[in-house]
């Protein structure tokens, strides 16, 4: 494109000489259209020139604002893949501590089947209606009717009852990881008055308390056995019948597994 140009611009510069040589060969008209021809081709070169100019500047500006843009989204992406990496290390260690909980859960669960059939084996003499062994809720429940345990209103264990307290004492001997808690209940009944109990409360706490201190002396520790006394309030039938009301009249020793590395764990977090 700017061969011809020069090439047009030559040609007028020695038209412009030939005539400054020789004006007598070339006209006063030929020669004013070579200047305005010469004049237009200058002001087109300059007008090129600026154009050059100013499109070398604004390739200039945008290279630059390419570059700005281009390191801009470098740094993003750099903070994105580093707060990436820092994501999948937190949800890598929330993994580890999920899988570590769930270990600890299955071995609890594997405990509280082997604990009850331990239990069931050493209880497996007594009759169904009188004493059951079951698991609910993770925790092992051995419930002990009154017939099996005590006579009507009375806080001491018959000797049958003493007999399967003491089996039961046996199969939990060396289990420190067992947390046994003995919850007496009544029916409705208000009980008669009687010297040291006022209520079914009172009645529910004490024979609680008697079975513990027949567990301790069996030879559990005292520091694994919780007496607790639920009185008519948590029933398992209706008290409409007499039927119903034998089956509220009894007593739970509810053995639980310890939690220690789970809640440990968990209060880490």
């Amino acid at each position: 494109m700017n061969l011809p140009f020069s090439r047009t611009v030559l040609t007028a510069m020695l038209g412009v000489g030939l005539l400054s040589t020789g004006t007598s060969c070339v006209s006063s008209k030929k020669y004013k259209a070579l200047q305005a021809q010469y004049s237009d081709l200058t002001s087109a070169r300059d007008q090129l020139q600026a154009q050059k100019t100013a499109l070398e500047q604004q390739s200039a500006q945008t290279e630059e604002a390419l570059k700005a843009s281009l390191q801009s989204k470098n740094q993003q992406v750099s903070q994105l893949n580093s707060s990436l990496g820092a994501t999948q290390e937190d949800l890598k260690a929330k993994e580890a501590r999920i899988a570590e909980m769930q270990r600890i859960l299955d071995q609890k669960d594997a405990a509280v089947k082997a604990l009850r059939q331990k239990v069931g084996d050493a209880l497996l003499g007594f009759n169904a209606n009188d004493l059951t062994v079951n698991v609910k809720n993770g925790k092992v429940y051995v419930s002990l009717s009154e017939q099996l345990l005590f006579k009507s209103g009375s806080t001491k264990v018959d000797p049958k009852g003493v007999d399967a307290l003491g089996k039961l004492a046996e199969a939990l001997k060396g289990n420190q990881d067992v947390n046994v808690l003995v919850e007496g209940h009544t029916d409705n009944v208000p009980i008669a008055r009687i010297a040291g109990m006022k209520d079914n409360w009172d009645l529910s706490v004490l024979r609680a308390t008697e079975i513990t201190r027949i567990l301790t002396q069996a030879g559990l520790p005292s520091t694994q056995v919780t007496p607790s006394g639920r009185s008519q309030y948590s029933p398992v039938a209706a008290n409409d019948n007499p039927t119903n009301k034998a089956l509220n009249r009894r007593t739970e020793i509810i053995l639980t597994p310890k939690l220690d590395e789970l809640f440990q764990i968990l209060e880490a977090n």
